[in-house]
């Protein structure tokens, strides 16, 4: 999902004012250069989340069958697929909890 410049600003705010409000820390810089580096961490993880959908969804296409995107198939495919990318860079996914 690819966010807007104002929406990744908007969370680096949040995430400066949660840091700011912690007991556990201290803030030895300024704010707005914390927040800047924020920014452009968020920015270069949605770059690579950009990479990592586009190898996956060139593995999709690259079936020997035509898989239709948006189908049941495709959706499972899809998460498989995008797990072990991030597996592959040392993440692992939690399965989503059932209520």
């Amino acid at each position: 999902m690819k966010l807007t410049h104002e929406k990744v600003v908007q969370l680096s705010h949040r995430i400066m004012t949660a840091v700011e409000e912690l007991d556990e820390m201290e803030i030895f810089d300024e704010p707005n250069t914390i927040r800047q580096e924020i920014v452009k961490n968020l920015n270069d993880l949605l770059l690579e989340e950009e990479k990592i959908d586009a190898t996956v969804r060139l593995r999709i296409t690259s079936q020997t069958r035509t898989i239709p995107e948006g189908g049941a198939e495709w959706d499972i495919l899809h998460r498989k697929y995008y797990a072990d990318e991030l597996r592959k860079l040392g993440i692992t996914l939690s399965p989503p909890r059932r209520a």
